[in-house]
């Protein structure tokens, strides 16, 4: 790749001891090796950020998907952990003014059933969540009540809306019970791995998964027109509607808990927003207790998700809340990605990290940059839509047991990987706002997708690191940024130096 000249002093590299040494000198990756065929004609990083055809929008749930059911981690490492202090904006529909929206301070003050108060244990959980001690008491209140509900991603959300699941189903109904929609395959299945582990010392939990794999979804083991089974189905919006329309094996008229998760991308896309209509307006009876949660809400949706969803209790974070204040954000400015990439390795080899993902606007961007990195011997690896689904799910199993310690992707990694030892996110590339009429990127900063970006660092309240790499002619991005979010974005000096010991007494 001749856009990235490789680096030709390698004892002047060797000499930043404070570079991770499993990043530096590591193994070229077999997968990576063969990609490098395809992008032999490539210029420069420059020549590929022209050709905006060259884009990725990654919550078609027609594009690539990861097939592994992953690991959960969810507070495995309470000495290191802090809880996101959240200032929510609450709403209530007046229906009820004499109903207090209190909260919870322990997961016994629910009165839980033992065995689920178990399961909840079992996971490592000891005390709610900011989220939880508010949006619990609403969800398991009788009679139930519908909810929309902001939470930023690591704090929780996942866990409230399966502990209400959990606790709405009845063991001697051979139904399905509980619908969740969830934007990608993947999450769909990590959603899953979250209840069936809450689920533990519960009898007859079972769960479908109405995705597109035929050997998770088990498809062809269904007659069409005879009901499932199984209490609870997790699936993404377009085999969701097949099931409930062609297979007519799920009754949704017996739904006792409809959830979306990640509502803002679920509700904002067009495909995805009429299946929710559908579902919602049409289909499901009035005694069906429906909830949306999302680490993001612009306006507009928000006042779409309140058409669909009758009297619901909400919970918005203040936006100044969004930007996860235990994330510092810095920027360094670069003239050319030759710049770019000397940031890149200036980065490392100041601060001592556990694991990163460093983001890119264009697939082939990403596959430069990866292959630069790998012919300049680190260890990295990039998840790309051009990898089968068994190559791309054993890079994040990979990526997840530590096997290395850098993950180059695009934005499909934004949303519902959740790895524990994350702690510094790069945008190589600054998110911008799709332009679907244009068919290229507008000179507006996706607030969602930055969002969403940097909440891979920081999980349930961890210090983490976020570096913007930004041209001058992109500075006033980040100025709409900070506005944005009324939280500063700061110019990355020498003075920043900090080890991974001193990330917790922040």
């Amino acid at each position: 790749v001749s856009g990235f000249a490789p680096s030709s002093n390698k004892e002047e590299q060797a000499k930043s001891s404070r570079i991770c040494p499993t990043f530096n000198f590591g193994q070229v990756n077999e997968t990576l090796k063969n990609i490098s065929n395809i992008h032999n004609n490539i210029k420069s990083l420059a020549d590929m950020s022209k050709n905006n055809h060259n884009y990725e929008i990654d919550y078609d749930d027609k594009r690539e998907k990861f097939t592994p059911i992953e690991q959960l981690s969810i507070l495995n490492k309470h000495s290191t952990l802090r809880d996101i202090n959240h200032s929510l904006i609450l709403e209530d529909d007046g229906t009820n003014p004499q109903s207090p929206l209190h909260s919870v301070k322990t997961f016994e003050e629910l009165k839980l059933e033992p065995k689920l108060l178990n399961g909840i244990y079992y996971m490592g959980f000891r005390r709610p969540s900011r989220i939880q001690e508010r949006a619990l008491p609403q969800l398991l209140a009788y009679p139930p009540r519908n909810m929309i509900a902001q939470s930023q991603n690591g704090t929780g959300k996942t866990a409230a809306f399966s502990l209400a699941t959990l606790s709405r189903m009845d063991p001697n109904l051979n139904h399905v019970q509980a619908l969740i929609l969830s934007p990608t395959f993947e999450l769909a299945l990590q959603i899953g791995q979250v209840i069936e582990n809450m689920a533990k010392f519960l009898p007859n939990i079972k769960i479908a998964y109405a995705v597109r794999d035929p050997k998770i979804s088990k498809r062809n083991e269904y007659v069409k027109g005879k009901e499932l089974d199984v209490p609870i189905v997790i699936g993404t919006p377009g085999t969701v509607e097949d099931w409930c329309k062609k297979l007519k094996i799920i009754d949704l008229k017996k739904l006792r808990m409809f959830v979306i998760d990640e509502a803002d991308v679920m509700i904002s896309l067009p495909g995805f927003s009429q299946i929710c209509i559908d579902l919602v307006k049409k289909t499901i009876g009035k005694d069906c207790q429906t909830m949306l949660f999302s680490a993001t809400y612009s306006d507009e949706v928000m006042d779409f998700a309140k058409r669909i969803i009758e009297n619901p209790v909400i919970f918005r974070l203040k936006r100044e809340e969004q930007s996860l204040s235990n994330i510092r954000q810095f920027y360094i400015e670069c003239n050319n990605d030759e710049e770019k990439y000397d940031a890149v390795k200036t980065i490392y080899s100041s601060i001592t990290i556990g694991q990163a993902m460093i983001f890119c606007r264009f697939k082939r961007t990403a596959h430069a940059l990866a292959l630069r990195m790998i012919n300049d011997k680190h260890c990295v690896e990039l998840l790309s839509s051009e990898l089968t689904v068994e190559q791309r799910a054993a890079i994040i199993n990979r990526f997840r047991s530590g096997k290395f310690r850098v993950l180059v992707v695009t934005n499909v990694c934004a949303r519902g990987i959740d790895i524990d030892d994350i702690s510094l996110v790069l945008n190589f590339e600054f998110p911008l706002v799709y332009d679907e009429k244009k068919r290229s990127f507008s000179d507006k900063p996706d607030y969602d997708t930055y969002l969403h970006r940097i909440g891979r660092a920081g999980r349930f309240g961890r210090v983490g690191h976020t570096f913007n790499l930004i041209t001058p002619s992109e500075k006033h991005l980040l100025k709409q940024v900070e506005d944005y979010f009324q939280k500063p974005i700061i110019e990355f000096s020498e003075k920043h130096i900090i080890d991974d010991d001193e990330l917790y007494n922040i």
